[in-house]
């Protein structure tokens, strides 16, 4: 590969890593919020299917860079990725704490009342999100290489699947679970929220693997890679 190609290969690689923290610091600013999407009329556990936070939109997207990532770059550019986004969370997490010890002034739009109950609970938020995002992002890229080297780089819809399938339910358990136990959500509401949220993550896993595609594809036209060949970056 030449020395364009590389840095190609590097500013792509940090495009996707800018996305990949964003994604991940704006899910645990917005989760406050929730909302229903109904395709079916259907009751799980007292609550309606799909009733979800705003936060897991942009999440799942978190698991879509990974795998790409993993499928170009290599396991240790996708766990590089995934510690980033933990002290890019832990430095919101600051930000978040000293914003709301400043008092605000008397003109201020958004008072000290307002800005506390829609970011107060951030900091929590934060912390059960990191601990079960950094489990369950190591754990998919764990298994999305145990059967990447199973098939020898082939059926990449298999393990984009599984490896997010498994990963997102740990993840899904762990944080409904957390917030639940500090008591930003009742437990009446804990198992619809777990089943809503993890069909939720399972669907949209199926529905990104064309653009997993899409993308190996771009990637190893533009860089002339072999099936299961990753671009060092060093």
């Amino acid at each position: 590969m030449t020395l364009k190609d590389k840095l190609l290969a590097q500013r792509i690689y940090m495009l996707l890593g800018g996305l990949f923290i964003t994604s991940l610091v704006v899910s645990n600013l917005i989760f406050q919020k929730f909302f229903y999407w109904y395709p079916f009329d259907v009751e799980i556990f007292g609550s309606k299917l799909f009733e979800i936070s705003v936060g897991i939109l942009p999440y799942p997207i978190t698991f879509l860079i990974t795998d790409l990532i993993s499928e170009i770059y290599g396991k240790k550019r996708a766990n590089d990725v995934v510690v980033v986004g933990i002290f890019a969370s832990l430095f919101s997490l600051l930000i978040i704490y000293a914003a709301i010890h400043v008092p605000a002034t008397s003109w201020s739009h958004v008072q000290d009342d307002t800005f506390s109950h829609v970011f107060g609970n951030s900091t929590i938020a934060v912390f059960a999100s990191m601990l079960t995002y950094l489990f369950a992002q190591f754990v998919d890229i764990q298994i999305y290489h145990f059967w990447k080297r199973l098939t020898n780089g082939k059926h990449l819809w298999l393990r984009n699947n599984f490896s997010t399938w498994f990963s997102q339910f740990i993840d899904t358990f762990t944080i409904v679970f957390l917030l639940c136990s500090f008591g930003i959500i009742d437990w009446a509401n804990f198992k619809g929220l777990l089943v809503s949220g993890f069909l939720f993550k399972v669907i949209v896993a199926a529905c990104d693997t064309p653009f997993l595609y899409l993308g190996v594809y771009l990637f190893r036209k533009r860089f002339n890679l072999k099936v299961n060949e990753e671009i060092d970056l060093l």
